[in-house]
């Protein structure tokens, strides 16, 4: 029996009060999504399940009760306390997907303090631009990953302390200082900050075609919706053993892989180490693992590694799939069915929307290749690309756009509210993806409305990029674009035109694709660079990345009047 039972149905009769009830949160009553993922459950009388199943690169494996969850994110957050840190103040998680960051992910939350995840892999250029815009004040790290911030530390003014969690530096900064969970003493009180519905919670960044990545702001209430939707859309139950393969930088490793089970209070696990279809099914069969979260690029990755590899491992354990982050192919769904006999179920959501939007459901029948239906509360349609009104012909293709209302859509994009409020248009979030929406009410993923490069699952911003290789001393002029792949969907090309006195080669090319790598992060780097004479431009001297990106999908150009060279 499915939790969601007929999703006709709820679709009809659901209104997000009943979110509330169903987390069993009254008008008035306490609210903190930290207090509500660790003390809650224990005082439900589950203090002594298991919350966290932990497994290290070297095969090391750690386990958390509800209750260590709940004592050790109250030390987090006294210790946090004791260092200066406030109702409001940015905190950063920049480390490696260690038991420390799922902990003090809930400690700073319980201060009342905004928490800001960041992808561990990012380099010095990626972090600065998204801690200084957010003003932060203290991140939490690891000695691997503290020299990153030493080489930025004088642009971040905001920034008073780096909190190394895990590790010893040799030589240690006046700003830096050493904290250890293990022999920190534990704090079995806390008064959690009592926060209201539009009380901030946790700082996102997302990257766009122009500017700097945006910070996009989440409240405490955007746990009606992750609690819900992990309960309807990843069935999540009592006995489960649930796996959210997703990084907590990015935000389904936070709605997902934090609130969502631990909200459930469902047993969860999480693996610190690199892919291989091998060591993924392995982790399934010794947890067994009942519900598994991932995304299409490393169902993809498993497809490549064949069936006959799935086949030395028992994963009778599997009883659910879901995947995000990008469109999942039709071959992806009924490949799953064959190798583990269950499709996976697709959902599509974004930083912005805080959880999912629009899914497949259990018990409702898959079109392979669809997005699925909107989830119950929330209003979708696809809007013409032109008169931005909702679309009525099945088939033709528009904007995907929400009502505003749910509890998880972001309140803010961190001091940019002109671009927040370019979300929105005719009383609709347009989400900046196309779709069409067949007879039957399923969508259909299109594409981006815009240059941003989903590469997999992760969106990379063209310009953030595009500045990056404006350092390079060989660069001149630069364009990136996302190009087809088979694997990521889509990877990083650069078009790249260079300073006299130097020649394209394959040194020079690798050169900047490393130089990218370390600055920005292993996701911006190039995968391809194209060195061309010169970019095709508006007469105005804009870049124009659609024709450079027509040309590797094969698309046509469309529209060239504006182009300099067609006078």
């Amino acid at each position: 029996m499915t939790n969601i039972g007929n999703y006709e149905e709820k679709y009809k009769t659901f209104d997000w009060s009943q979110a509330r009830e169903i987390l069993g949160y009254k008008e008035g009553d306490f609210l903190n999504i930290g207090y509500y993922c660790s003390d809650r459950i224990c005082e439900q009388g589950k203090g002594s399940k298991l919350a966290l199943i932990w497994e290290g690169m070297d095969g090391t494996v750690k386990k958390y009760t509800f209750d260590d969850i709940r004592i050790l994110s109250n030390t987090y957050a006294e210790y946090l306390k004791s260092i200066g840190i406030e109702k409001g103040d940015r905190v950063c998680l920049f480390m490696d997907k260690i038991p420390d960051l799922y902990i003090s992910f809930l400690g700073i939350l319980k201060l009342g303090a905004i928490a800001q995840p960041l992808f561990s892999a990012f380099g010095p250029e990626s972090l600065v631009t998204r801690l200084e815009n957010a003003e932060t004040k203290v991140v939490l790290t690891t000695k691997k990953h503290a020299f990153k911030l030493r080489k930025i530390k004088d642009d971040l003014p905001a920034l008073e302390k780096v909190v190394i969690v895990e590790g010893e530096p040799k030589k240690m900064e006046d700003y830096e200082v050493l904290f250890s969970l293990e022999s920190a003493d534990k704090v079995d009180k806390l008064e959690s900050f009592a926060a209201d519905l539009e009380s901030p919670s946790v700082l996102h960044y997302t990257s766009g075609t122009t500017g700097q990545p945006k910070g996009a702001l989440h409240v405490h209430s955007s746990i009606f919706s992750q609690h819900v939707t992990s309960k309807w859309v990843l069935d999540l139950k009592e006995d489960d053993v649930y796996w959210c393969t997703a990084d907590p930088g990015w935000v389904t490793g936070t709605s997902y892989g934090i609130i969502g089970p631990w909200s459930l209070g469902v047993t969860q696990c999480v693996l610190d180490a690199g892919f291989t279809a091998e060591r993924w099914y392995k982790f399934i069969a010794d947890h067994k693992v009942t519900v598994w979260y991932s995304a299409p690029t490393a169902i993809r990755m498993l497809m490549k590694q064949g069936k006959e590899v799935v086949k030395k491992f028992d994963m009778s354990s599997l009883r659910h799939l879901c995947s995000v982050g990008e469109p999942l192919n039709a071959e992806a769904v009924i490949w799953s069915e064959e190798a583990y006999g269950l499709p996976f179920h697709d959902t599509f959501w974004q930083t912005e929307t805080g959880a999912m939007v629009i899914t497949n459901y259990p018990g409702m029948e898959i079109k392979p290749g669809s997005m699925g239906k909107p989830f119950p509360g929330i209003q979708a349609t696809v809007l013409d690309l032109k008169t931005h009104e909702p679309v009525t012909e099945p088939g033709k293709v528009g904007l995907i756009a929400l009502k505003p209302g749910w509890p998880s859509m972001f309140r803010a994009y961190w001091k940019k509210k002109d671009i927040y409020d370019s979300k929105f248009i005719k009383g609709w979030y347009v989400c900046g993806d196309r779709a069409s929406i067949d007879k039957d009410g399923y969508y259909w993923f299109v594409g981006r409305d815009d240059d941003v490069i989903n590469t997999g699952g992760h969106l990379v911003g063209p310009f953030e990029i595009e500045s990056a290789l404006l350092e390079h001393p060989a660069v001149a002029e630069s364009a990136a674009v996302g190009k087809p792949d088979e694997i990521n969907m889509e990877v990083v090309k650069a078009f790249v035109s260079l300073k006299p006195g130097n020649e394209p080669s394959d040194e020079l090319e690798l050169s900047i694709m490393n130089f990218i790598r370390k600055k920005l992060s292993p996701l911006a780097m190039p995968q391809e660079i194209e060195f061309v004479s010169s970019l095709p431009k508006t007469r105005s001297g804009k870049i124009m990345r659609r024709v450079l990106r027509a040309k590797e999908w094969g698309e046509e150009i469309g529209d060239t009047s504006t182009l300099v060279d067609d006078e």
